[in-house]
């Protein structure tokens, strides 16, 4: 597949002027990726696609705040086969949820309900609705039994249903759990959440996204499949029994995807979402804030998740993550606001690993591009590792601490576990941090059947306090 990478031509006109000037306002210009990146991207993509034998992929790239490269890899469709082009929707999944998430934080901005209130006050007759909130139902911590737990469609879900007949059956039932004393994923919650948006809102939870979100962030391409199969011109989703061939996957029956996980884009529209995220501009500060901070248990065990996405640290790095899963296709959407990263990646068959498999092969290496490590700092501790192998070494390049450490023992044990391991298959330096006025650094050595880790401090003078290496 040729690559595609867009760049802006001087305009000509001021009808020209003014689609650039919207476009910058929006934060979608496009960044340029260095060639070596892309192809690396290329690189990953293709090979997970082999490995797992999913069809196709569709990805996008945000570094620096903007669309930085959009590309599509395989088949759309297998049958006649048709490749996969940038331009392809496919359903988001369970992400659809940060957008219900945030029209819920927009209503609560505009003072028409709180994220405190009880969910009785919007939905009679559920469950111990008067003592679930709605922050409790958007952090799957409310008790309320998930309606799809399972990777392939059961027989009932091929029917027809209404988010009312969704909740009379599974949020009337006695709950799983007490509120806020677990976290249990479930769909039925955001069901719930999407009935609460239309009650306030007066208006279809679709067309209330349309003019407070997608509108604004120029994101045309999003269609809802809650009640229809996205049409021909887009990708077919798949399954597959065990590791036999792929199948075109049964489309779920209308009404079940409604606010859980509904939605179908481009991966550069689910980008511009996240451009929006990064630069915090659909919604208040403090509602971001609302939405990326992990909810805590009432025995204060953290979550993991905020409303509506996951919320982690990854090597130091705060990630707002969220996969997707429905019939035949399985997103994987990643955010690092700190550093204005994030990964779409769109896939068209379910039960599969190979979307969140490319994101997070794509952060780490969008990741290492934005921090590389110091060629000559990494041979310096290349070359204290060739010499502990032979129990030796230099002496000025460590504090007096690290002298102490070293004492004869020490090197002589050193030598006799490392020596014998031989010269590594590959000696890097995977992350570093800041602890105790020190530089840390981590390097992972492998070998053909062994791993080692290396746990390096470094002084501001750029002696070594500390350099123990333990099997990973």
């Amino acid at each position: 597949m040729p690559i595609i990478h867009r760049t802006y031509r001087q305009p000509a006109t001021a009808c020209a002027l003014l689609l650039l000037a919207v476009s910058l306002l929006h934060g979608q210009t496009e960044s340029a990726l260095s060639p070596q990146l892309r192809s690396s991207i290329d690189d990953i993509a293709n090979q997970v696609l082999k490995t797992t034998g999913v069809p196709s992929a569709s990805v996008a790239v945000v570094q620096d705040g903007k669309i930085a490269y959009v590309q599509a890899y395989g088949a759309a469709k297998l049958d006649p086969r048709t490749p996969a082009t940038p331009q392809m929707r496919y359903s988001i999944g369970s992400i659809s949820k940060q957008f219900t998430a945030a029209a819920i934080l927009l209503l609560a901005e505009e003072g028409k309900l709180s994220l405190d209130d009880p969910v009785s006050k919007y939905v009679p007759r559920l469950t111990d609705g008067d003592q679930i909130t709605i922050r409790q139902i958007l952090s799957h911590t409310s008790g309320y039994q998930d309606f799809w737990p399972q990777d392939y469609v059961p027989p009932l879900m091929l029917k027809p249903i209404t988010a009312q007949e969704i909740m009379d059956r599974w949020a009337k039932i006695p709950l799983d759990f007490q509120p806020g004393t677990k976290w249990q994923y479930s769909n039925t919650n955001y069901v719930i959440a999407g009935v609460i948006v239309e009650k306030i809102a007066g208006m279809p939870l679709l067309q209330f996204l349309s003019q407070r979100l997608f509108t604004p962030l120029a994101m045309t391409s999003v269609a809802d499949t809650n009640l229809n199969k996205l049409p021909p011109t887009d990708p077919t989703g798949y399954f597959k029994y065990a590791l036999g061939p792929p199948h075109p996957a049964p489309k779920e029956g209308k009404g079940w995807m409604f606010a859980a996980g509904e939605l179908a884009m481009t991966a550069e529209d689910l980008a511009k979402w996240d451009i929006a995220m990064i630069n915090r501009t659909v919604l208040k500060p403090a509602s971001y804030r609302e939405m990326e901070t992990e909810v805590v248990l009432k025995n204060g065990v953290g979550t993991n998740y905020g409303l509506g996405v996951f919320v982690r640290n990854t090597n130091g790095h705060r990630v707002l993550e969220h996969g997707g899963e429905v019939s035949g296709f399985v997103a994987e959407n990643i955010v690092m606001p700190d550093d204005k990263i994030a990964i779409v990646v769109l896939t068209n068959q379910d039960a599969s690993e190979a979307a969140s498999g490319i994101g997070n092969q794509v952060r780490a290496l969008l990741l290492n591009a934005a921090n590389p490590n110091d060629p000559k700092q990494d041979a310096l501790m290349r070359q204290v590792y060739d010499g502990l192998q032979q129990g030796k070494i230099d002496r000025s390049l460590f504090t007096d601490n690290a002298n102490f450490y070293f004492d004869e023992q020490a090197l002589k044990d050193y030598a006799s576990s490392l020596g014998p391991l031989g010269v590594p298959q590959s000696f890097s330096q995977v992350r570093s941090s800041l602890r105790g006025g020190m530089t840390a650094r981590i390097y992972q050595v492998k070998y053909p059947n062994q791993n080692l880790v290396i746990i390096i401090y470094e002084m501001p003078d750029g002696k070594i306090e500390q350099y123990q290496i333990a099997e990973q």
